[in-house]
């Protein structure tokens, strides 16, 4: 005998609740893998709109850390929403391999310094611990669900990206933005090499500042400007500085020619300083009284002789518009060898360089018997002890503030300067056409755009080259007695690319220069220097590695964390503008850093790292891509365990009402059973509507990348419009009518509807749990991967002009404040559910006509057994109108009947008009009969 279970439409499916992602996701790479996924999607839209996502290399070396995972899940996010919107969508990874960071791991490893290993080997090991290492990265930006074309990944050490940065450098050169310079470049005494902007790091230290005495020679010529009385010998003009090492560099003073400088007494001093920063000075000094002698212009001071400070030669006051007030004498200690802007005003004087300290950061012999060969950074006592012994030192004391480090070391790093290699960014043309480049691009956040063009605007000729044994070499030969580089250059280079695009780098080490040169080859040597490995990511773009159509549109799009604006972004810009005098992207998105929950970075010594298999590990890959979905990448991005517990909930809202929909389709063949929207049932062409719309949001949103509010949507749609709202109502329509019903399969054909969207909508951000979907879907073609699929098309509906959106809206508020109102019966313990209700709505005749239409149906959507709709007037005078809803009142009480076994609704046995005494009229009909009719919910 059939029990009234058996009667009901009760969800099946195999899609689990529990995702148990870590253990599960595996098994799915490996259907990715066997089916070659990736390969299906580039050849099924080989012939689509192209959207190219260029891969900022990272570098390989170590572990993949929470930035890397944040990195490359966003651009798989876009990758994926791409496919979607039917683009065809390459993407290739890259892996930067020269460079010191590796060169230290090979050092560290054999417990030595890489001078002591032959060169050779030395790279050797460099390539094959490079090699290791983007195995295992790969591997785990797999394990993240990246799709990428990985059996092609590009390394800089192949031999083809070689060949292309030495294309890239021989065009440089016959542009000629290319030279040689002997400059100041920020140099690593650990690392021995000039240093790019991006390698630095700034970070707060403790240092020495002092104010030393500069003593005036020329006082006769003095005395002819200051009226100073014959007695006085001694005067001296000022400077602070906080890098003590660097006095014995000192070349000159430098004021500024239009700010007023007075010559002031106190005690037995006269000295010159700015008139501004008088007071700030005498502060520090802790001198109460003084007195002016006289006041001029910085401009009257010109070409005054000094004596050095503790040296034996003398040096000029000379004029510069660097000169700031903002803090200092407003007199500034001028060193060629060790700042940028020194380095410029000394060449406008025709000061020469000091060259006084080497590679390693120790002062060379014949300066001062006392730093010969000392390092730089404990020098500073031995320096200030000899500005004392001559009387020079005003004040010192230690401070802290910001200072430049070596991003690999942590290290301080100084100015040095070297004969380098320049590009000259300083050129106006292409300081002018890379102005105009940054203007086309599209910045995502707009702010870049600025940031971009401030750097460029500031940015010194940029030093491409590095005194390092792994990196690419420049293949260059250099006159040994005028420096210039062989006449012939051009076409050398280009036969030497042609070789290192067959063999690799290593060919230009053991090149005879003779096989290039002939009989000029004694007069020039070959150089030892490697690029800058900025240089070399920067020329990825004009790599031909994707195999386009010539003709068609692309979009380029770079998409990396915000220290790039001054490292790929800004090589690559460079790159592009000499090459072609337009930017390689037309698109840059960038992302912020991962913070712990206090906002403060990643770091070893705190103790507050987050490594991304942590969580792969434990709750899986598509968990940390919610977290980086649901997390605005415009700012910092804060992870801690708090946050992935909260995104773990949020999984589970999707998840769960994923199984809803799937187990409510077991037996829906939308082929079939799908129901004409003129058929269907007024709720469920509401749904659909709803769908629809916020597809059409959520696509806009990944068009513009604002992944975080999609994920707010889509929670919002399953916890609210659907949880809270349409998949209430439906249970009852679902489960209790006949399975062939049109009411039932007018449902199913909503539930249909949603599930094709929202799997898709999840796809970029949740591969994993989509693939899954996708696999559960009853009764469709699912041997073809989700990933293939664009957008569900829903098409447009003519919605049923009885229930208006306006009318729905209503409807929503009755609900709402019907479930408070039961709320607050079931917590005085009168009812156990609300099926032991009935509700009477009085209302107001402009909305009580549509009411009344629904008033057999509206206890569905309201879960009560009986509704009743009232005209407002015969509603008694204790029931208050609703605030939220004034054109209504509602009155709630108990129903007092029996239980139906079968749906759970509450009914009179008196009203029974069937031979099954157990079971409601409803159900009777729905069991035994035709089924009952539904129209409206």
């Amino acid at each position: 005998m059939k029990t009234y279970k058996e009667t009901l439409n009760l969800p099946q499916t195999k899609f689990p609740m529990k995702g148990n992602l870590s253990q599960k996701e595996p098994e799915i790479l490996k259907d990715w893998n066997k089916k070659e996924i990736y390969q299906i999607i580039q050849q099924n839209n080989k012939n689509k709109k192209i959207f190219l996502l260029h891969d900022g290399p990272p570098y390989a070396n170590g572990n993949i850390h929470i930035g890397h995972a944040i990195n490359k899940i966003l651009k798989d996010i876009i990758i994926k929403s791409k496919t979607l919107s039917n683009f065809y969508t390459p993407y290739i990874p890259f892996w930067d391999c020269h460079g010191l960071p590796i060169e230290h791991q090979i050092e560290k490893k054999n417990n030595t310094l890489e001078y002591t290993i032959k060169k050779k080997k030395f790279r050797k090991m460099c390539q094959q611990y490079a090699t290791q290492q983007v195995k295992k990265q790969k591997l785990d930006f797999i394990r993240l669900g990246i799709f990428g074309d990985w059996n092609n990944s590009q390394l800089t050490m192949h031999k083809k990206l070689e060949a292309n940065v030495i294309n890239v450098l021989k065009k440089i050169i016959k542009k000629k933005y290319l030279y040689l310079g002997a400059k100041p470049v920020h140099w690593c005494t650990k690392c021995q090499s000039a240093l790019a902007d991006a390698e630095v790091e700034y970070d707060n230290q403790k240092t020495t500042s002092i104010i030393v005495k500069f003593k005036i020679l020329t006082t006769k010529y003095l005395k002819n400007i200051f009226p100073i009385p014959h007695k006085v010998h001694t005067i001296s003009i000022i400077i602070w500085t906080t890098t003590p090492w660097s006095l014995p560099a000192n070349r000159a003073v430098a004021v500024h020619p239009n700010v007023k400088y007075q010559l002031i007494q106190f005690q037995d001093n006269y000295i010159i300083l700015a008139k501004k920063l008088i007071p700030q000075i005498m502060n520090t000094l802790k001198i109460h009284q003084w007195n002016v002698i006289t006041t001029v212009f910085g401009k009257d001071l010109e070409n005054i002789q000094c004596k050095h400070p503790f040296l034996d030669f003398n040096i000029p006051i000379i004029l510069s518009k660097h000169v700031t007030l903002e803090m200092g004498t407003g007199a500034v200690h001028i060193a060629p060898d060790h700042g940028e802007d020194d380095y410029l005003i000394s060449q406008k004087y025709n000061i020469k360089l000091a060259n006084i300290i080497d590679e390693k950061g120790r002062y060379i012999s014949d300066i001062h018997p006392d730093l010969d060969k000392k390092n730089i950074f404990h020098s500073n006592k031995i320096i200030l002890d000899n500005i004392k012994k001559n009387n020079k030192l005003l004040h010192s004391n230690t401070i802290q503030h910001t200072y430049p480090h070596c991003w690999r070391h942590q290290t301080p790093i100084i100015y040095r300067a070297t004969k380098q290699w320049f590009i000259k960014v300083s050129d106006h043309k292409l300081q002018q056409t890379a102005k105009n480049a940054i203007k086309q691009v599209h910045w995502i956040p707009k702010w870049g755009q600025k940031k971009m063009q401030i750097m460029l605007e500031n940015r010194p000729d940029w030093c491409i080259s590095r005194q390092r044994t792994w990196g690419i070499p420049m293949t260059l030969f250099i006159h040994k007695k005028t420096g210039k580089l062989h006449p012939d250059t051009i076409n050398i280079m280009h036969k030497i690319e042609k070789m290192i695009a067959l063999k690799g780098s290593e060919i230009w080490w053991q090149l005879d220069k003779k096989i290039f040169l002939g009989n000029d080859s004694h007069e020039y040597e070959k150089s030892t220097d490697i690029l800058d490995v900025w240089f070399e990511s920067g020329c990825i773009h004009y790599l031909n590695i994707y195999d386009l159509p010539q003709k068609k549109e692309i979009i380029n799009m770079y998409l990396e964390g915000t220290d790039q604006y001054r490292g790929w972004f800004m090589s690559s810009l460079i790159i592009g503008t000499i090459l072609n005098k337009v930017s390689p992207y037309n698109t840059i998105l960038t992302h912020g850093f991962a913070v712990d929950n206090k906002g403060k970075k990643m770091s070893k010594s705190i103790g507050n790292i987050v490594q991304p298999s942590e969580i792969v590990n434990v709750f899986g890959s598509d968990i940390l891509r919610l977290w980086v979905a649901s997390t605005n990448y415009t700012h910092d991005m804060t992870i801690s365990k708090d946050t992935i517990k909260q995104i773990s909930e949020n999984y589970r809202r999707i998840r769960n009402t994923s199984r809803f929909l799937l187990g409510n389709l077991y037996d829906f063949n939308h082929k079939i059973h799908t129901i004409p929207t003129n058929q269907m049932i007024a709720l469920d062409l509401w749904i659909i509507t709803k769908t629809k719309i916020l597809q059409n949001k959520i696509i806009k949103l990944y068009q513009n990348f604002k992944f975080h509010k999609i994920i707010k949507h889509i929670i919002k749609f399953c916890s609210i419009t659907l949880g809270s709202f349409y998949l209430d109502i439906i249970k009852d329509r679902q489960y209790t009518t006949q399975k062939n019903s049109t009411a039932r399969r007018s449902c199913q054909t909503a539930i249909y509807y949603i599930i094709q969207s929202l799997v898709r909508w999840m796809t970029p951000i949740l591969p994993f749990t989509a693939h899954e979907i996708w696999k559960n879907i009853p009764n469709i073609n699912n041997t073809k991967s989700i990933f293939i699929k664009t957008w569900f098309t829903i098409k447009p509906i003519l919605q049923k002009n009885i229930i208006s959106d306006e009318f729905w809206k209503i409807l929503f508020k009755i609900k709402i404040e019907v479930n408070k109102m039961l709320e607050k019966i079931k917590n005085k313990k009168k009812i156990n559910t609300s099926l032991e209700t009935k509700v009477i709505i009085y209302a107001k005749r402009n909305i009580y006509n549509t009411l009344i239409l629904l008033e057999k149906e509206l206890k569905f959507m309201l879960l009560v057994s009986h509704t009743s709709i009232q005209k407002d007037k015969y509603a008694l005078e204790n029931i208050n109108s609703n605030k939220n809803i004034p054109e209504i009142k509602i009155l709630i009480k108990k129903f007092l009947g029996i239980k139906c076994p079968r749906c759970w609704n509450f009914f009179n046995k008196i009203n029974l008009n069937n031979q099954d005494k157990k079971i409601c009229n409803r159900c009777n009909k729905n069991v035994n009969q035709n089924g009952e009719h539904r129209q409206f919910l």
